[in-house]
Order: structure tokens, then C-alpha cells, then sequence
């Protein structure tokens, strides 16, 4: 069968994300399922690959399709954007922030126009956005706007147990007057539509707020008054969905297979559970997009840059995962 083709934007310059993506392109666990175009810059690549101490041709082209997908070969979109002469690595710079952006959006226009079937996006910086005035506070900001995508959902995976977020970057007073009614009958919604895009069926639970999911009134009401209507009424409109599970079991009771997914009420709730399990191959998944994206869960790591010992695991999780989904992802989308 004809392996789905996964673009990887190279990212921030200046941090591992050249380095991870030699290393992961090199890994038979990813040649074995899928085939990958790089979009980044060239010379920042062939910097990555003596520092890491390995030896590939890089083949520019300028469409995935005129890519040699074979051993030994790491095919590029080059966009010539970095300054070798000026590069600083581990330091924050505009044009990294920049290039970076463009590799991000040169890769939306490839999934856009069903040149490659998924995303597999490297680390960037949020304060070298900043400084190349790129005005997102992220990838998931990014891919929302430059796909028109209203509000992408963010999930997480790692060992079959796959998290999704009621919220992500605001304040945890913020995140808890957010917790109502409205928004968890929304998510489990959209969640399920999410799940069945993927090819994934089953039971979602929605993660308690409290401890103990409240008690019932004796450690707070967000679980009377806003989350358990919210789940009764989506029961009643026919989703396989439970809860407030309290969020001291809930995730253990996914890994042993429970649930096939759970509704995190704020960041750092979904972010513990997943990354206390396994921190490297822990894969945060975007969708609700036109088109499916992975990505790495971890950052630019300025301080281990352009020194070759960063690990490639989490950027090989990602790649493979984006793989996995991407054909049924597809398939509904056509």
C-alpha cells in the first residue's frame, strides 16, 4: 500500500526541530510507514545532520510529488530564509521566528491543496514570533487562522488513552468560570465528531473539576449545576458519553481501556495525567481542521541546540501517529 506522505515544517532554527527531524527521518520506524517532505531550509538541515553525525542527501524539490521517497534521502521544499552568518543557535531571533512561520504556512498550503495528507509540526518560539511580529501565541492559533478554522481541538495521545481540553491557555481561575453547561455540551459534541473523523469508537468521560467531582455540593457546584446536565443532555441526544468521573481515576481508568477518551477541563489537568505517563511519546493531535495535524509536545530546548543529543522519540511518535490517522482522515474528508 502506498504510504501517506506527512509534511514536516522544519521550525525554529535557532532550536532542535532541524535536529529531531534528521534523526527521526533516519528511524526505520518511521520509513516503514510513511513517507515525509520536509519544509524548512536547506543549509539549516545539512548544519543538523553533521552535528548529529549523520550523512543523508538532501533533495530539494518544489512539490512533494517530485520527491525520491528512498534510504538515504530527505526531501525538501527549501526556503531559503536563514542567514547562515547571522544564525545564533539556542538564542531567540526574528528571523527565525519568521522562517518558522513561513515553514508552518507553506505546509498548510500543501494540506490544503491535498498535496500531502498531514502535519507533523517541530517545536517553535513563541518569543521569536513575537520579535519577527508574527502575531500567534502558537502552532494551534497559527493552523486555525491560516485554514480558517474557527476553534481547532486540541487532543492528546499516548498508549491508546487520548485527552481532549475544555480549555488550553488561560488563567486556572480563567479555565474554571469557563466550565459551564454550555461549552461542556458543545465539546463532547464536537469531541465525538473529532473521534469518528479519526476511525475511533467508544465511550468518552468527562474529567470532574473538583475533588471528588465535588461531592456533591460539599467541595463545589460546578459538577451539579454546569457538568453533569451537560452530560445528561448529551445523552440524551445519543452520545456514548459519562461523567464527572473524578479526575484522580478517570485517566487510569482510559489507560485500562474504560474510555476511549477523556474532556480535560483545563490544561494542566490532560498535561499531568499524559505526560506523567510517558513525557516523550506523549502526541498532541489538532483537529477540527481541514486537514490532520501531530506535533512533538515538548520545546525549542535552546539549551541542548546545534549539540546533537536531543532524543528523536517524540518527533518519531508524532510523525507515526500522523500516519496512523491520516488515511482514515482522508478518506472523510473526500
Amino acid at each position: 500500500m502506498k504510504k501517506p506522505l506527512i509534511g514536516v515544517p522544519m521550525g525554529d532554527p535557532a532550536g532542535v526541530g532541524a535536529e529531531i527531524t534528521v534523526k527521526s527521518l533516519m528511524s526505520d520506524k518511521v520509513k516503514d510507514v510513511a513517507d515525509v517532505i520536509v519544509v524548512g531550509d536547506k543549509e539549516v538541515l545539512a548544519q543538523a545532520l553533521k552535528v548529529c553525525g549523520l550523512t543523508a542527501e538532501l533533495n530539494c524539490v518544489d512539490d512533494p510529488a517530485d520527491g525520491r521517497y528512498e534510504d538515504g534521502v530527505i526531501n525538501v521544499i527549501d526556503l531559503d530564509n536563514i542567514d547562515m552568518a547571522s544564525l545564533q543557535m539556542g538564542k531567540v531571533q526574528a528571523m527565525c521566528g519568521k522562517a518558522a512561520f513561513e515553514y508552518i504556512e507553506k505546509c498548510v498550503e500543501l494540506a490544503m491543496a491535498h498535496k500531502i495528507d498531514a502535519i507533523a509540526t517541530t517545536p517553535i518560539n513563541k518569543e521569536a514570533l513575537r520579535a519577527a511580529h508574527v502575531n500567534y501565541i502558537g502552532h494551534t492559533e497559527i493552523l486555525g487562522a491560516l485554514s480558517h478554522s474557527r476553534d481547532p481541538l486540541t487532543m492528546f495521545e499516548v498508549d491508546g488513552l487520548r485527552v481532549f481540553f475544555l480549555t488550553r491557555h488561560m488563567s486556572l481561575r480563567e479555565a474554571c468560570d469557563a466550565v459551564k453547561k454550555d461549552r461542556v455540551l458543545e465539546y463532547i459534541r464536537r469531541c465525538t465528531k473529532a473521534l469518528q473523523q479519526l476511525g475511533v469508537k467508544g465511550k468518552m468521560a468527562v474529567a470532574g473539576l473538583n475533588p471528588h467531582s465535588g461531592e456533591h455540593g460539599l467541595f463545589g457546584w460546578e459538577e451539579v449545576k454546569e457538568i453533569a446536565p451537560a452530560v445528561a443532555q448529551a445523552q440524551q441526544e445519543g452520545y456514548d458519553v459519562v461523567g464527572p468521573i473524578g479526575p484522580d481515576s478517570v485517566f487510569h481508568q482510559a489507560l485500562q481501556g474504560r474510555y476511549q477518551a477523556v474532556l480535560s477541563l483545563y490544561h494542566d489537568q490532560g498535561h499531568i495525567a499524559t505526560k506523567t505517563y510517558d513525557f516523550e511519546r506523549t502526541i498532541a493531535v489538532t483537529l477540527d481542521m481541514p486537514f490532520l495535524r501531530t506535533s512533538v509536545d515538548h520545546g525549542t530546548a535552546f539549551d541542548i541546540a546545534g549539540k546533537g543529543i536531543v532524543s528523536d522519540i517524540s518527533m518519531i511518535e508524532a510523525i507515526r501517529l500522523a500516519a496512523k490517522y491520516a488515511p482514515n482522515f482522508v478518506q472523510k474528508q473526500a
